[in-house]
């Protein structure tokens, strides 16, 4: 995809299609899209900790200095996507949209279901024990997203229910251009691995393994996505994609969801987490890949060989008295 860029104090920043740009930092991604009526625009996402500065820059570079959005609208609220949303909303004093079932994560009710390492496929998924799943409070910021798919501020665009990777997760779609805002639903990069996520490697995906917690859920948000037909898929981590080569893999996605996305193994691969309008009500117990359990017993066994062995030894060295 040929794409504009612009240095912004030494940041890149990228448009997607007419009226939509995104930056990344570190490894997510985080949009702006304008409304042509009145050149207004909505910020979606907020990104880590470190992004608010960035947002600010390219805000200013794309709509002006002291240009402020129309809302922020979540596609979910993970920490990788709200890490500057209370900086920002207060500081510009703008509503925030989320899924109402997004809520309890957002108001400091429920943590996410926690993060599984034992997925497999690289070392970003070897290191998600350490990913924060407990929730933040935007308690009195949040509004709930309008029913039948309206999306405030952006009369062109139209929000699905994609849940699976998170329970209220959103995706965004505008429907005269097929620009598909996918949030975390479908990704364009091999989350799990950390040498795909560094250097953007373009691979359609299923959404993070590590941090999905209902996959019959998850398979049946990447049909929805499909059956809209997108020509680009910009995502919550990697680049976007579009054109011929799209469209062949996410064919392959939604046909072979079980091969491509599920992982062989895992905490919620057999038996999801439960969630409803109060948060998460069940957590199955970790459960760990064969290979580990079976190096443990191999350990546990050498440990014990270990012992008698050296008890047996002891037996032989004691002193006989006659």
């Amino acid at each position: 995809m040929k794409t504009e860029t612009r240095l912004i104090e030494q940041i890149d920043y990228f448009k997607v299609a007419e009226g939509v740009w995104y930056i990344k930092d570190i490894f997510v991604n985080i949009y702006m899209v304008s409304n042509p009526a009145d050149n207004s625009w909505v910020l979606i996402d907020a990104g880590l900790k470190t992004t608010a500065k960035k947002i600010r820059s390219m805000a200013a570079e794309i709509f002006g200095e002291g240009s402020k959005p129309s809302c922020i609208i979540l596609t979910h609220g993970h920490f990788d996507h709200v890490g500057s949303l209370k900086e920002l909303a207060l500081e510009w004093n703008v509503p925030v949209f989320a899924h109402q079932l997004e809520f309890p994560y957002l108001t400091g009710r429920s943590s996410y279901p926690p993060p599984d390492p034992s997925v497999g496929g690289g070392l970003m998924a070897r290191m998600a024990w350490a990913f924060p799943n407990k929730p933040i409070n935007m308690e009195g910021l949040l509004t709930p997203m309008p029913a039948f798919g309206e999306v405030p501020f952006l009369q062109e665009w139209r929000y699905y229910l994609t849940p699976g990777h998170a329970p209220g997760h959103i995706s965004l779609f505008r429907s005269h251009d097929k620009v598909l805002i996918a949030g975390d639903a479908i990704l364009t990069t091999k989350m799990e691995s950390v040498f795909s996520v560094m250097f953007q490697a373009k691979v359609l995906s299923g959404p993070p393994k590590y941090f999905t917690y209902d996959w019959e859920q998850a398979r049946a948000s990447v049909n929805l996505l499909w059956m809209l037909e997108p020509e680009i898929i910009a995502s919550g981590h990697g680049r976007p994609m579009k054109g011929h080569e799209m469209r062949l893999s996410l064919n392959e996605l939604d046909s072979e969801f079980d091969k491509l996305a599920i992982p062989r193994h895992g905490r919620y691969v057999e038996n999801p987490a439960r969630v409803n309008a109060t948060g998460v009500t069940y957590i199955p117990p970790k459960r760990f890949p064969v290979k580990t359990v079976v190096f443990a017993g191999v350990v546990l066994l050498a440990a014990c060989s270990l012992l008698l062995l050296k008890k047996n030894k002891k037996k032989k060295q004691r002193p006989v008295y006659y």
